[in-house]
C-alpha cells in the first residue's frame, strides 16, 4: 500500500479512544542560583502552558493527523477540567463521553522546566474513578460507528476489567480493531486484542519477567514468547527506547526498526503517539511493518520536542504528502 492511500483512508476514520485523562502543566523558567534555604535549584518562572495528558494526549495525537476523534472517561467539575475541555474541543474532539462530577477531581501533572531540563514533576491525583457503568451501552454503541478502538490505561481507574471485557466483545463482534497500551499493574486480561504497545519495562512486566542486570541484554525474544502465550495479540510492539521498536507476531520478533531520534529532549507522551498512528495506520489498510515504520518516525518527531507533544501528516508524509 502506497503513503498515497493511506494518507487518503486516514482522512476518513473515525476513532474512539477511552482511559485516564490528564492535563499536563508546564512551568517554564530560568535558574541562575541555587536556594539559601535547602540545596535545591530557584526557578524563575516566566511562563505557564498547558496542553492534554493520558488518554487526552492520545485523542490530540490523532486529531493533529486529521482523524475524527471520540473521547471518554472521566474529569472533575474544577478549573483544570474546564481547561482540558476547552483544549480538546479546541481541536474538534468530540467530549459528549467524558463524565465530569463534583466527587472527581481531574488528574494534573505540573513539571518544572529549566530551558530543557525537567527538574521534577507534581502530581494532583484524586481516588481512583472507574467509567460510569451506565454510559457503556451509549460508548459500545459508538464502537460499531467507528473504525478503532484505542484503550489508554495509565492504571488511574477508568479501566476495569467489566468494561474492558465488554468493549473487546463488542469489538470483535462488529470487526473492528482494538488497540491497548497497558498498565502492567492493573493486571487486566486483555487476551486475543488487536495491537498492544507497551515499552520495554511494561513488556517485562507483562512476561513476569525481571530487568536485566547490568551487562545483561534485554531478553527480547523470551518477552515476545511469553506475551503471547498469555494474551495472544494480533500484533505486539515494544518501543526499546534508543534501541527502537521491535515487531512481534506469534510470539516471534519480526523486525527491528532503529530509532529515528536523532535528538531527545523530552519522551512525554512518545507512547501516545506510538499508538494512535500504528492503529490508525493499520485501519487505513497498511501492513504491520507499514505501520510501524510511520510510528517510529513520529515517535523520533515527539522526543525531540520539549513538553507533551504531537505529530503531524507533514511529519509522517513529507512536505509534498506522497
Amino acid at each position: 500500500m502506497t503513503n498515497a492511500s493511506i494518507l487518503a483512508a486516514m482522512g476518513e476514520l473515525n476513532i474512539l479512544v477511552i482511559g485516564d485523562l490528564m492535563l499536563d502543566h508546564y512551568i517554564w523558567g530560568e535558574v541562575h542560583r541555587i536556594s539559601p534555604e535547602a540545596p535545591v535549584p530557584i526557578v524563575n518562572a516566566s511562563s505557564e502552558t498547558h496542553t492534554a495528558g493520558g488518554a487526552a494526549n492520545v485523542a490530540f495525537n490523532l486529531a493533529s493527523l486529521g482523524v475524527s476523534v471520540r473521547l471518554a472517561g472521566t474529569l472533575g467539575e474544577d478549573m483544570a477540567g474546564e481547561r482540558l475541555l476547552g483544549l480538546l474541543g479546541g481541536v474538534g474532539i468530540d467530549t459528549a463521553h467524558c463524565h465530569s462530577g463534583a466527587h472527581r477531581a481531574t488528574i494534573v501533572k505540573t513539571r518544572v522546566m529549566a530551558r530543557t531540563q525537567q527538574l521534577c514533576r507534581i502530581d494532583h491525583e484524586a481516588a481512583v474513578t472507574v467509567y460510569p457503568l451506565e454510559c457503556t451501552a451509549n460508548l459500545l454503541a459508538c464502537v460499531e460507528s467507528c473504525d478503532a478502538v484505542i484503550v489508554s490505561d495509565y492504571g488511574k481507574g477508568v479501566i476495569s476489567q467489566t468494561l474492558l471485557d465488554a468493549l473487546l466483545a463488542h469489538a470483535k463482534q462488529h470487526g473492528k480493531i482494538i488497540a491497548i497500551d497497558p498498565k502492567p499493574s492493573n493486571k487486566l486480561d486483555f487476551h486475543g486484542v488487536s495491537l498492544i504497545t507497551p515499552n520495554r519495562h511494561e513488556a517485562l512486566e507483562l512476561a513476569g519477567l525481571a530487568e536485566p542486570r547490568i551487562g545483561e541484554l534485554y531478553p527480547l525474544e523470551q518477552v515476545c514468547r511469553v506475551i503471547h502465550e498469555r494474551y495472544s495479540p494480533e500484533l505486539l510492539v515494544i518501543t526499546l527506547g534508543a534501541d527502537g521498536m521491535a515487531i512481534c507476531r506469534e510470539g516471534k520478533v519480526e523486525q527491528i526498526l532503529p530509532t529515528r531520534a536523532r535528538q531527545v529532549f523530552d519522551v512525554s507522551g512518545a507512547g501516545d503517539t506510538v499508538i494512535a498512528i500504528l492503529t490508525i495506520a493499520l485501519a487505513s489498510g497498511a501492513t504491520p511493518e507499514q505501520a510501524a515504520m510511520l510510528a517510529n518516525l513520529g515517535a523520533g518527531v515527539v522526543v525531540s520536542r520539549i513538553g507533551t507533544a504531537t505529530t503531524t501528516l507533514e511529519d509522517l508524509f513529507g512536505p509534498d504528502m506522497g
